[in-house]
Order: C-alpha cells, then sequence, then structure tokens
C-alpha cells in the first residue's frame, strides 16, 4: 500500500468546521469581556469623584491619556501584529488590563488613577478590543467580511448587559473597589486561556479566507472582479506609501471624529443621567442596554455593508450618534423615557455599527502584506479622538456647567466623519461582494 504523502495540517485546521469560526468566538468572548472592563469607567467616575472630590475634567482625563498613550503604541501593535500575529498582541493587552484593574482599589492620588484605570486598562484595552480585532479578523473573511466582524464585535453588547448592572450592584452594595477587583480577574479567567486559540490569518494554519480549499476560492469570492480601480489594488502598499496618500489622512479625520463622540458619550451618560434626575441603576441599565441593542444593529449594518457598500452604513453610524447626542441635549428639561430610549436605540443600534466597517475599510483601500502597520497608524488618530472626547467634554463642562457645548461640538463631529469616508472611497477601489 502506497504511503500518504499528503502534508498533515496543524491541530487548528482538522477541527470538523472552519477554523475562522472558532477566531471569531474567541473574539466575541474577548471583547464580551475586554470591552466591559474599559466601559465600566463610566460607572466608577461617579464615585471616584464623590471620594477623592477631583474635577470632573481631571477624572475623565484619566480615560483620555490612557487613549493618548495607547496611540502611541498603536503603530507598534500593528507591526508587531503583522509579524507575530494577534496572541501575543492580546495577550500582552489582557496582562496589561488585568494589572490596572487589580492595582486601582489601591490608588489614592491622580498620578495613580492615571496610571492604573488609564494606562494599563486603556493601553490593555486597545491591544484586545476593537483595533486589535480590526487588524487580523479581514484576514478570515472575504465575502462576509464585516457580517463575520459585526458578529464578533455584538460580544461588546452581550457582555455590557450582562456585567454592566451587576458590576454597578457591587459599586453600590461593595464600593468601586471591590468592582475593579471582580473586572480584572474576569479579564484573566475569561479571555486568557482562550488567546492561544488566535491566528492571524488562516494561510498560517493551511486554511484559506471564508474556508475555502487551496486554490479554490468558493463561488462568487471577491477577487479580481471586484477591483475597480486596478492600478491602486496592485500596488504595494507600504505605511510610507500610503502616508502620501489622501485617502490616509480621510480616514484617520474619520475615525477621529467617529471615537471623540462615541468616547465622549460613553464616558459622561451615567453622570449625565444621574444628574438630570435619572436613577443611578438606571443610568447603568441604559450604559448598558446601548451595547445589546448593538447586536442587532451591528450583525444587520455589517450584513448590509457587505451588499451595499461601507460608505452607507459609516454614515448611518454617525447619523446614529448625532441623535443620540440631539436626544440628550433635549433631556436637559429632566428625565424623560422616550427621549432616553431614543438616546440609548441610535447609539447603539446604528452608532455601534461603526466597529464593523473600520477594519473593512482600511482593508478594502490598502489591502496588502502591510495593512497592519497602516490600520495601526490610522488607529492614532482614532485613539487620539477616544482621548480628546472624554476630556474636553468634561473641560467643556467644568468650564461652563453644561455639556450642551461640546454635545454640538460632537454633533458637527459626526457630519465631519460622514464626509471623509465619502471622500475615502473605499468602494473607488474595490466593490463589497453584494456588487462585484
Amino acid at each position: 500500500m502506497p504511503s500518504d504523502t499528503r502534508p498533515q495540517l496543524p491541530w487548528p485546521a482538522r477541527l470538523p468546521f472552519y477554523y475562522g469560526w472558532v477566531v471569531i468566538a474567541v473574539a466575541f468572548v474577548t471583547m464580551a469581556v475586554a470591552v466591559t472592563a474599559r466601559t465600566a469607567f463610566s460607572l466608577l467616575l461617579p464615585p471616584l469623584i464623590d471620594e477623592f472630590g477631583w474635577d470632573r475634567g481631571l477624572a475623565a482625563g484619566a480615560f483620555s491619556f490612557g487613549f493618548l498613550v495607547s496611540a502611541l503604541i498603536s503603530p507598534l501593535a500593528g507591526k508587531l501584529m503583522d509579524r507575530h500575529g494577534p496572541r501575543l498582541v492580546i495577550g500582552a493587552g489582557v496582562v496589561l488590563m488585568a494589572a490596572g484593574q487589580l492595582l486601582a482599589p489601591y490608588i489614592s492620588v491622580p498620578w495613580q488613577f492615571y496610571a492604573t484605570l488609564g494606562v494599563l486598562v486603556g493601553g490593555g484595552a486597545n491591544l484586545a478590543t476593537y483595533t486589535a480585532h480590526s487588524l487580523f479578523l479581514p484576514n478570515w473573511f472575504l465575502r462576509r467580511r464585516a457580517l463575520a466582524i459585526s458578529i464578533a464585535f455584538a460580544g461588546a453588547g452581550i457582555g455590557a448587559v450582562l456585567l454592566l448592572p451587576w458590576l454597578q450592584s457591587i459599586i453600590q452594595s461593595q464600593g468601586w473597589r471591590a468592582s475593579c477587583t471582580v473586572t480584572g480577574l474576569l479579564v484573566l479567567v475569561l479571555i486568557g486561556p482562550l488567546v492561544p486559540f488566535l491566528r492571524r490569518r488562516p494561510q498560517d494554519i493551511g486554511l484559506q479566507p471564508d474556508g475555502d480549499t487551496q486554490g479554490n476560492t468558493g463561488q462568487g469570492a471577491p477577487k479580481r472582479g471586484n477591483i475597480v480601480d486596478p492600478d491602486w489594488a496592485a500596488q504595494d502598499w507600504t505605511l510610507a506609501r500610503a502616508l502620501r496618500t489622501a485617502r490616509f489622512w480621510w480616514l484617520a479625520l474619520a475615525f477621529f471624529w467617529m471615537t471623540f463622540a462615541w468616547y465622549a458619550v460613553q464616558v459622561h451618560q451615567t453622570k449625565y443621567l444621574i444628574e438630570i434626575g435619572f436613577a443611578p441603576l438606571t443610568a447603568a441599565w441604559a450604559l448598558g442596554v446601548v451595547a445589546i441593542v448593538a447586536i442587532p444593529g451591528q450583525v444587520l449594518l455589517g450584513w448590509l455593508s457587505d451588499r451595499h457598500g461601507r460608505e452607507l452604513v459609516w454614515a448611518l453610524a454617525c447619523l446614529g450618534f448625532a441623535i443620540s447626542y440631539a436626544a440628550l441635549i433635549a433631556l436637559e428639561q429632566g428625565p424623560n423615557l422616550p427621549l432616553l430610549y431614543l438616546m440609548v436605540a441610535a447609539q447603539g443600534l446604528l452608532g455601534y455599527a461603526a466597529t464593523s466597517v473600520m477594519g473593512p475599510i482600511v482593508a478594502e483601500i490598502f489591502e496588502g502584506p502591510h495593512y497592519g502597520a497602516i490600520f495601526g497608524s490610522i488607529t492614532v488618530a482614532l485613539i487620539a479622538g477616544g482621548a480628546a472626547g472624554p476630556w474636553l467634554t468634561g473641560a467643556i463642562h467644568d468650564a461652563t456647567g453644561s455639556y450642551r457645548l461640546a454635545f454640538l461640538v460632537a454633533i458637527l463631529g459626526c457630519g465631519v466623519a460622514a464626509g471623509a469616508v465619502w471622500l475615502a472611497a473605499p468602494r473607488k477601489v474595490r466593490k463589497v461582494p453584494g456588487r462585484s
């Protein structure tokens, strides 16, 4: 009998189903815990301000400072992802986040607050959540790229609805320090053991995108047939070349204003809702429900973007944040449940869908072996927006006694973000599968 000379695939590729969905499942759990750990900063802000008497701008600045540090390391994270894959990058994020949460109960002065819940948690979250996953998940899917990513990112909604109310109850019964300790242990126990399952791309374990076999990209795969601009697509897009294009800077501008709007409301909405008369548990509920209603929004709009284009879904996400800010301004008159529901629905169903198309937008313009370094550099602008939003919103409130001006700035920024992606025009480089 002749011996079987076929190459033996690594063990992940021998599982009885497409390993890409294992990667998506691990990403789902990671997002559920890691994003919630960062989002919980909004729950910690009121008791921290009450205990230490810090100004709102100073307290919110810790979140922003962590984002600024993340911006400095993002290009390095992109290069590390290109060379070593997600296990190193996300594993480092898990260690940093857990350390920050477990050390936070011992803080007593602002610099310790900035170092733990700011730098360690903020920087670690950047290495373990949206940015890091956007660096490698687009490699695993072509035909269902945005849909697959949206399913992974929907984990953030599940984590929020399950964990945020629980963490708020811990804060109320045992204090914010106990909440930090619990969060740090969750990061270690739930994410840590899953990191070894991650791979940068299917080819690393003998597979192809979308589960196709070697040499067969499947019926309808968006290969050469989806290219609109052959000259652009044929370029070997290094970071240096990308930096010399207008598209790179349009994307940087769009990502800056998107995260400005995203994190300004995420950090301040709990304190704001409590101040205008909502109960603390209702305010925590609102923060959690935003994330849970994001689940159908991300999946449906991710599916929509695979059929009708990334620009459309990005614009809808920007509109969602603009509506949520308008509702918050209207809530100045006092508690109003219909307006609260509108704010939650617009922010979650529409706004959070931006995450499902961030990676595909960049991948379809700058696809290639240096995609991680390019996306990591664009992430500097994304993180800068996430840092500027909470800090500037808090500073404007400290100076004026109101959030109104800050909310109006965010609405204007949403318009800029929407227009910038239309100008970057990924549709003019590659068609989405539904239009190929």
